[in-house]
């Protein structure tokens, strides 16, 4: 099985100035190949750095994808990078200026000559025509420094140069790219990935009681844990898609006979959105109270498409005053069900106080915190969404 790494060319990505997408989307597109990914790496607008970088993916990996720096300006260095990497000079490429001046003409407009630098690609590289922008990408097939500890001129490394638009790279990635792959490596596996959500149980309560599939070598099974939630990710390899799911259901049926209610969700399914969705089939109009969250209640539930979500109500409370105040929210609202949540922070300790009001009935609860001071908003948030979702189906 052929492995990848990635690497995310940007000043400003490092700066923090734009945020990092297409890693994603290459990760998971390689994933439904069957390819392995070993590594990704974010490096700034340097020729010489993005070379080392580079020839240092090639001792390991057989395919090295870039994104970004094949812009017209001078601070857009992949092709000399990859050209000095494999020891090699760019050359022009009239084909690639003729579909540049092709891109800037829609928009009425005549290139300069800096943009002739997009039309440049390392000696010998196979070009990549980008139709809906104007940098043209590229492939680069090189066995100066074989992988994996291969003899000299046995093994060949992939070099491919994406651009760093989302759209551009994508299309790309679409069009040209994925069809190179499964010729050039004659990939015949995939790799499916499903993610089980959970919460309610700790990540190591969780390891507990499933550790032993986590033993298993296809599919495998990893956690994930985040403050209040922790995801199962299964991940099986097989030759076609029948085959990877078969072998997930069969692992995704037995957790869930140990986990059972602890699992909300899957893949793209989120904690509020299960809760809400529960809460909305029962008929309920619900109204929130949260203290002490920062607003992070608000901020989660306002973001979900929701019909029965009243009303989502911030206020600072004492220790033992949320029971009424919560109380006092859906007697205002008219609310048939109320959720009060409240975090509590002290030198020693961190604590919350959560409060449910349902048709059927009203109940109270208090769960210390002992992780990061930073992340408590999120936990207890997570807490309370949990425990709306329990009893919204009945077994709260």
């Amino acid at each position: 099985m052929p492995s990848a790494e990635i690497i995310t060319i940007g000043t400003e990505i490092l700066l923090g100035e734009i945020v990092d997408t297409n890693t994603r989307v290459l990760a998971r597109t390689l994933r439904g190949l069957g390819i392995d990914l070993f590594r990704t790496i974010t490096i700034g607008d340097n020729a010489t750095r993005i070379a080392e970088v580079i020839r240092d993916s090639m001792r390991r990996a057989d395919i090295i994808i870039t994104t970004g720096g094949l812009g017209p300006t001078v601070d857009d260095p992949t092709r000399e990078a990859v050209a000095l990497a494999v020891g090699v000079e760019t050359e022009f490429r009239e084909e690639l200026w003729e579909q540049v001046k092709t891109v800037i003409g829609r928009y009425g407009r005549t290139p300069g000559e800096n943009q002739k630098r997009q039309a440049f690609v390392p000696r010998g590289a196979l070009a990549i025509p980008n139709p809906i922008g104007t940098a043209p990408s590229f492939i680069v097939e090189s066995p100066l420094l074989p992988a994996r500890g291969d003899k000299p001129g046995t093994h060949t490394n992939v070099i491919i140069s994406l651009p760093g638009v989302p759209q551009e790279m994508e299309f790309l990635l679409r069009q040209s790219v994925i069809p190179y792959l499964q010729k050039h490596f004659d990939l015949h596996e995939l790799i499916k990935v499903r993610v089980l959500h959970t919460s309610g149980l700790g990540e190591g309560t969780i390891d507990e009681r499933i550790g032993d599939f986590e033993r298993l070598e296809n599919p495998t099974v990893g956690l994930s844990a985040h403050a209040g939630v922790v995801d199962i990710r299964i991940t099986s390899k097989a030759e076609n898609e029948t085959q990877t799911d078969e072998l997930i259901r069969h692992v995704e049926t037995d957790i869930r006979n140990l986990l059972g209610d602890v699992i909300f969700g899957v893949d793209e399914e989120t904690l509020e959105q299960v809760a809400l969705d529960a809460s909305a089939l029962r008929g309920w109009k619900l109204a929130v109270l949260e203290a002490g969250l920062d607003n992070r209640m608000s901020r989660i539930l306002s973001a979900v498409q929701s019909s029965n979500l009243m009303l989502v109500e911030s206020s600072s409370l004492q220790p033992g005053e949320l029971p009424a105040r919560t109380r006092d929210v859906r007697k205002r609202t008219g609310a048939s069900a109320a959720l009060g949540v409240a975090l509590f922070r002290s030198e020693f300790e961190q604590s919350i106080e959560l409060h449910i009001i349902t048709p059927e009935f009203e109940n109270s609860r208090r769960v210390t915190y002992g992780g990061p001071p930073n992340l408590s908003p999120r936990w207890a948030a997570n807490m309370a969404i949990n425990w709306l979702r329990l009893a919204a189906q009945g077994k709260g």
